[in-house]
């Protein structure tokens, strides 16, 4: 659970500086991702998901 909740952490933290740094850029990223397909949508939020198990994985084996 304190991964997880580290993880959202850093997320936040992640977003929070991109808004910050690049409002507009942002801005426009969302209106794109606010009008692709459901479908799309699905795909990348499952290999994002998949990314990122395999990678929070491997460096909970291989990363000390």
């Amino acid at each position: 659970m304190r991964d997880v909740i580290v993880a959202l952490g850093l997320a936040l933290a992640i977003e929070g500086i991109l808004c910050a740094s690049f409002p507009d850029a942002m801005k426009r990223a969302m209106m794109d991702a606010a009008s692709s397909p459901r479908d799309r949508m699905r795909l990348v939020g499952i290999v994002s998901a998949a990314c990122g198990v395999v990678l929070v994985w491997a460096m909970r084996r291989y990363g000390g």
